[in-house]
């Protein structure tokens, strides 16, 4: 068997079968299939796609490239989230301890940004010294005695899809529906999760433009997640708009802090709210929708979810000070509020453009080896549906290169789109 036939097979349309699978991604593991290779095999997924079989067997190898974590001595349940990635999605940095709160124990790997998307991990370590290279010994132990983890991708656990990450980033093959369904669900069966909860975004701000594309992408995991023999639900959201106000990395920090501490954005907080009801009932913790957004509320009303992230953020080596006093994150140079250019109601508010300004501000990567600025991004002020007025703060841009503001400038006053008529607010969720 050789790597190049068997990507000249998939360029060519045909279906791989599980071995010629299996031995692409151990070569690739062993370093036997280079970089290059793998980059042209992403290319042909994403142009010829994969059926629901060769996107299983591809997530099993992947799964199975490391360690396949084992929960059960640590916690009687465990359960997992994801998000399949958007603009202002800080959902996880909130979710968690609020279910943590509510006595249900969640350990959950996050990764780094991906095109346009922010990614988790970017965003904790902007908190000085939090580790996000938890070895899996040290993950299971926090688990046990913390009943939270938040950290990166252990080296043995998936280290394919590790590999494979970094590469569809930075080759333009983040969009392919099988690797995205083939990169979440086997880090999650690796994980040892027994229930998952996925939040898959749909709109101009996501991966999955269409809701019929990430519907598709949605009941594909379900079904990878089914034949594993695990439990999962997935939500359809919205990304037609960022998630809260703030783009950037200490930004949403920033954001899920005041969340947790009972303030933030009305859409954010109700987002949190709902996914973690969902993982409230995955996980056991209640009966039924109500009676666990009856718990998430409470837990954010009498401070014990704010109190699970300081737990959270000590246990992993962070300064829990600044989540504690958000002023002591460190601020763009240049901070510049741009205001509305005329009155009307705001019938877009182009998620993706506003991704993209972001990188190009620093906050996330424009290739694989660029590090992140954490201190930059974006603080928009209104949603689709309000009403502005002329000279009303429409976004503040949090910059430390002046050329870097300018260039953004034009681009998210742009994703900005106005209406004479009033305009219909977003569904928060669609399924």
């Amino acid at each position: 068997m050789r790597v190049v036939d068997i990507i000249v097979k998939k360029r060519d349309k045909g279906e791989l079968t599980l071995e010629e699978i299996e031995f692409f991604i151990k070569g690739f593991i062993s370093g036997d299939v280079a970089d290059y290779q793998a980059s042209a095999f992403a290319m042909a997924v994403l142009l010829n796609d994969m059926t629901p079989r060769e996107t299983t067997d591809l997530t099993l190898a992947m799964a199975h490239s490391g360690q396949m974590l084992d929960l059960s001595d640590v916690v009687d349940l465990a359960v997992d989230k994801h998000s399949s990635g958007g603009v202002g999605d800080k959902t996880s940095i909130a979710v968690l301890p609020i279910v943590a709160a509510c006595g249900l124990p969640v350990g959950k790997m996050s990764g780094r940004g991906l095109g346009f998307s922010g990614g988790t991990l970017d965003k904790l370590e902007s908190i000085p010294g939090y580790r996000v290279d938890l070895t899996t010994g040290e993950f299971k132990n926090q688990l046990k005695e913390k009943g939270i983890v938040l950290t990166g991708q252990s080296l043995d656990l998936a280290p394919a899809d590790g590999k494979l990450y970094a590469l569809r980033d930075v080759t333009g093959t983040v969009q392919s529906i099988p690797l995205i369904a083939s990169s979440i669900m086997c880090k999650k069966l690796a994980a040892g999760a027994q229930a998952i909860l996925l939040d898959v975004k749909t709109g101009n701000g996501a991966f999955m433009e269409t809701l019929d594309e990430a519907r598709v992408l949605a009941n594909l995991m379900v079904d990878i997640g089914k034949l594993a023999g695990r439990e999962v639900v997935a939500l359809l959201s919205d990304m037609n708009q960022p998630l809260g106000y703030a783009v950037g990395n200490s930004l949403e920090v920033i954001e899920a802090v005041e969340t947790l501490k009972g303030g933030g954005p009305d859409d954010f907080r109700e987002h949190c709210l709902h996914v973690s009801a969902h993982l409230l009932v995955l996980g056991k913790r209640a009966r039924e929708l109500f009676e666990a957004r009856t718990l998430a509320e409470k837990a954010i009303a009498d401070g014990s979810a704010f109190e699970k992230l300081r737990v959270l953020v000590d246990a992993q080596g962070g300064d829990v000070s600044f989540v504690e006093d958000t002023s002591k994150f460190p601020r763009a140079q240049n901070v510049e509020v741009v205001e509305s250019p005329r009155n009307g109601y705001l019938a877009e508010i182009q998620a993706r453009s506003v991704g993209e300004a972001s990188v190009t501000l620093g906050a996330g990567r424009a290739k694989k080896s660029d590090s992140v600025d954490h201190a930059v991004g974006f603080v928009i002020h209104h949603k689709v549906g309000d009403q502005v007025q002329k000279g009303e703060p429409l976004f503040t841009i949090h910059a430390n290169d002046q050329a870097h503001l300018d260039e953004v400038r034009g681009v998210v006053l742009a994703a900005h789109v106005f209406s004479d008529s009033p305009t219909e607010r977003l569904p928060l969720f669609y399924e």
